[in-house]
């Protein structure tokens, strides 16, 4: 890891817009939940607020504009060249950004989940979507990187990812459950509450968890090998 390259992924995060939208959303989804925990008398009313919108939509969409903002603008203006023209090695500066980015995506998304269950109802179930959404945030943080490395379309490609492989068919067929990041998440957060699903073997997303975030930040450094110092994509 490389501390200036660390620091610069940090200033890019904190100095766009994309951060205040990145912020705007987990206090959204604090928001509606305790709109919901007030105004209702089921205790437990608002739940649907962490399993159904925080944690399979706010938490990835967390980590698409964290990843995307760390590495994604450097692409898309042709300034990653002049970085990469340095005698930095490529891994380093893609296990900086990463770090940045994962950073955030547990900072505001992962927090923002816990803070959503603390506010449902607490206990247990809370905890064990944390830390769900911790696992989920990890890995997230690193597939989104590859993809930002890949793409200038980033975080178009990563919402279709979400939205349709997460979210749809993640969510409701048995067999894909087994290569969904968010369910992978949710078989470890089960070992904290039942309450949580059990939708795959539990060495199974431990280690899947590990080889994707490990892939995807030595597929970011690889591809950034790639990149011509002409200019080119």
């Amino acid at each position: 890891m490389n501390a200036t390259i660390t620091k610069l992924a940090l200033q890019a995060l904190l100095g766009r817009r994309r951060f205040w939208l990145l912020l705007a959303l987990p206090l959204a989804l604090v928001g509606l939940t305790l709109l919901i925990r007030t105004l209702s008398s089921d205790s437990e009313a608002a739940w649907p607020m962490v399993s159904v919108l925080g944690y399979p939509l706010v938490l990835p969409l967390v980590a698409i504009l964290a990843a995307s903002s760390v590495l994604g603008p450097e692409v898309d203006d042709g300034s990653i060249v002049y970085l990469l023209s340095k005698p930095v090695n490529r891994h380093a500066v893609a296990i900086s950004k990463w770090v940045v980015a994962w950073a955030a995506t547990l900072v505001v998304g992962s927090l923002g989940v816990l803070a959503a269950g603390l506010v449902a109802g607490g206990g247990e179930q809370a905890t064990a979507w944390w830390v769900a959404s911790l696992v989920a945030g990890t890995t997230y943080s690193a597939l989104f990187l590859a993809l930002s490395a890949i793409t200038r379309h980033a975080v178009v490609v990563g919402l279709v990812f979400v939205l349709v492989w997460e979210g749809l068919a993640g969510g409701f067929l048995s067999g894909v459950a087994w290569l969904s990041i968010g369910q992978w998440g949710i078989r470890i957060g089960h070992e904290v509450s039942a309450s949580l699903d059990d939708p795959a073997n539990l060495l199974w997303s431990v280690l899947a968890s590990v080889a994707v975030t490990l892939g995807g930040v030595w597929f970011a450094g690889d591809r950034l090998r790639s990149f011509s110092l002409t200019g080119d994509e």
